[in-house]
């Protein structure tokens, strides 16, 4: 089983005005641990989802679309309020205001977490907006690093959104110190440039996979398609891995969401779930789970909104 946490909200997606030219917005529920708990469960892993959802009318939606996707609720309902996220769409490129205080999905405690994770859980992955402060942040960083104790694999995508984050030294020393308990790190170019700045890509990327001790690190880079490093036994395998052609983008939302959630249920599927298993895979292994990443990011990205495709959508599987 693959167990996720992190941040469930409504998504507000703007689309065309109505005839007064007013903006009108389309509700969807979305968060990127809630996208990637939903897209790994349509690709037919057991996956159990750790964050409270509210009680309220928004958090049914969440709920039901959570459960019409097999994903299981594994926190207790909270009576408190849903998160929102108002989303403007331009040029199929997402920008986000959030609206998160004393909301559902912040009540979360390490005991909470301790006794809610499944026991046959193999594979615990967080990031994105839970990590940004507060006892939450912190119940979530402990919880991730006492893992690796309890022989859970982790993955971590930090999925920064710096119109949040009121105190960037200590989001960046967080999200540093969880990288050297992440087996799994995933980034976007973005998150990078953003957790090393003032430095070009290259280098931002040799001191980022420097300070990280992932099996499995990866860079995504949009349309530019991907690159993977694994540490195996015969050495380090480094791969770039191209884009799908697209011919009629809908938006991104939720691309990198989906992208993630096919590396965890390849790791799963394979066996792959320890280091140990993943340092002797070869580059050809690596390169059909990096293809399949892609092609399930490419077709959710030719639907409005996080929409991952269902296992016998994808061909590279």
């Amino acid at each position: 089983m693959i167990s996720i946490g992190g941040e469930n909200l409504i998504d507000l997606v703007s689309g065309d005005p109505d005839a007064n030219g007013l903006p009108r917005y389309v509700a969807n529920p979305g968060g990127s641990p809630y996208n990637v708990a939903i897209a790994a469960a349509r690709q037919g892993q057991k996956v159990a989802y750790l964050t409270p959802v509210s009680d309220d009318a928004l958090g049914v939606l969440l709920a039901e679309r959570l459960t019409e996707s097999r994903v299981t609720l594994a926190a207790p309902r909270a009576p408190y309020p849903t998160s929102l996220a108002v989303v403007s769409i331009t040029d199929g490129i997402p920008s986000y205001a959030f609206h998160r205080n004393a909301t559902a999905e912040r009540q979360i405690s390490l005991a909470g977490l301790e006794r809610d994770m499944p026991a046959e859980t193999r594979l615990f992955h967080v990031g994105s907006l839970a990590l940004i402060g507060g006892d939450d942040a912190d119940a979530w960083e402990a919880f991730f690093a006492a893992c690796p104790g309890r022989g859970v694999m982790t993955s971590l995508d930090p999925n920064v959104r710096p119109g949040l984050i009121t105190d960037a030294d200590g989001y960046r020393a967080r999200i540093r110190r969880m990288m050297r308990h992440a087996d799994i790190f995933k980034l976007s170019d973005e998150d990078l440039l953003w957790l090393y700045p003032d430095r070009p890509l290259d280098a931002a990327l040799a001191d980022c996979r420097a300070e990280c001790d992932a099996a499995l690190f990866i860079l995504t880079m949009g349309g530019e398609g991907s690159r993977l490093f694994l540490a195996t036994r015969q050495g380090d395998i480094e791969l770039d891995a191209a884009a799908p052609a697209l011919d009629n983008l809908a938006d991104t939302v939720g691309a990198g969401d989906t992208y993630m959630a096919s590396i965890l249920c390849w790791v799963l599927e394979s066996g792959l779930a320890s280091r140990a298993a993943l340092a002797a895979i070869n580059e050809a292994e690596l390169t059909r789970a990096a293809t399949r990443a892609g092609e399930a990011a490419a077709i959710n990205c030719q639907r409005s909104g996080c929409n991952p495709p269902w296992r016998e959508e994808l061909v590279n599987i």
